[in-house]
């Protein structure tokens, strides 16, 4: 009696020496809250994420869910030293949104490490399912062969057969060119240039002349957020559309065509993952969105939405927050939700439907946040690689 007495004030004390966020389940949203990507994600996301968490319950396995956020100012080693200091100190459970290729490629290799969950929504590149995949690492939303079959491709077939290319100079921007260039090259198109342009550019005059001299019929923007809306801006300048080239916005969300305004971006192609107005389910996200934030969700913020909720249903379904366990129900559970339905691979892709819009001119949008005009729905087994062929050694 004596002993057993004594085992339970020793397993008292373990309980009440644990960290009190250690008995709930900790979510982190990492992402740029200040930069050329707040609005495409920033506090947005955070406020999805928390839409998520209440509809939810508040609350998985009896635990409290929490969420915590910051900004990691597009910086990989900023973000690594935030993320570090989540997963060891403060027990979180899970990292998403993650925007930016090269912060979310280096949490993904942190998360491998620490077997801690990440869900990739904001960054683009394909290297997080592909030769960079790992087993505890996923990528919602869409990704930069995606892109690339329905804007690349698109355009490609519609007689747009020659490209010069503005690129990022980083791992997205990288990923992106390369990825869309080899849709182009597969429909019989071709890479006539390209250049580099450093992220967080003011001044694109000096790119887009060597884009307007290449006589390149499609200018493509393998870049995003503010650096693609300045980079249209200044096009338009230059008269680059007025001279008979059109602007391929390779990553372009709602976010950035409410920036630009449809007299700026009417007529821009683009693909995304998510549009409030396309049934009942996106409006119902939309516009519940919309009365707490006062715009409507691009596919970011609604991949987001849709990330967090696939975690905490995995975890229920799981029983337990263990990683091993959780990431292997987000592979089985199928996704259905107001963002999309869709499937989780074996890479960690979540393999969805995605749609080419073209963008409205001012006289065709009929109420506010009516801005897309919809060309096409890409099967999600066309627009993004079967695990098979992603380069993942996962699946090998």
């Amino acid at each position: 009696m004596k002993s057993a007495l004594l085992a339970a004030v020793a397993a008292s004390a373990l309980l009440l020496a644990a960290p009190a966020s250690a008995q709930g389940v900790k979510i982190g949203i990492l992402n740029d809250q200040s930069g050329v990507y707040a609005d495409y994600g920033g506090k947005w996301s955070v406020e999805a994420a928390r839409m998520a968490i209440e509809d939810f319950g508040g609350e998985v396995l009896g635990q409290k869910i929490e969420l915590v956020t910051a900004d990691h100012q597009n910086k990989p080693d900023l973000a690594t030293s935030i993320a570090r200091r989540w997963y060891d100190v403060e027990n979180v459970d899970m990292i998403t949104e993650l925007t930016t290729s090269s912060v979310a490629l280096a949490i993904h290799e942190l998360s491998k490490e620490k077997k801690k969950i990440d869900i990739v929504v904001g960054a683009a590149t394909s290297r997080l399912t592909g030769d960079a995949c790992q087993p505890y690492g996923f990528h919602w939303a869409y990704d930069t062969r995606a892109l690339g079959v329905g804007t690349g491709g698109a355009l490609t077939k519609a007689g747009g057969d020659t490209w010069f290319f503005l690129t990022a100079d980083y791992a997205f921007g990288y990923a992106l060119e390369k990825d869309t260039s080899e849709i182009v090259t597969a429909n019989g198109g071709k890479v006539v240039g390209q250049v580099r342009v450093p992220l967080n550019s003011s001044d694109f005059s000096s790119f887009l002349l060597q884009a307007q001299s290449s006589k390149a019929k499609i200018v493509g923007l393998a870049n995003a957020g503010l650096d693609t809306t300045n980079s249209i801006k200044q096009a338009s300048e230059f008269g680059i559309v007025a001279s008979g080239q059109k602007l391929a916005g390779l990553l372009m969300t709602l976010a950035e065509v409410n920036g630009l305004g449809l007299q700026a971006a009417q007529g821009l192609v683009l693909t995304e993952g998510y549009y409030w107005d396309l049934n009942d389910r996106t409006r119902n996200l939309g516009e519940r969105f919309l009365k707490r934030t006062g715009r409507m969700p691009s596919m970011i913020h609604a991949g987001t939405y849709s990330a967090t909720l696939s975690y905490l249903k995995a975890v229920k379904a799981a029983g337990t927050k263990d990683p091993d366990a959780v990431a292997k129900k987000l592979k089985e559970l199928p996704v259905d939700d107001d963002f999309a339905k869709g499937k989780v691979l074996e890479n960690g892709r979540m393999v969805h439907d995605m749609y080419l819009f073209e963008v409205k001119k001012p006289s065709e949008s009929k109420k506010p946040w009516d801005y897309y005009k919809l060309l096409a729905t890409v099967p999600g087994d066309k627009a993004f690689f079967t695990a098979k062929d992603s380069g993942c050694p996962l699946t090998k």
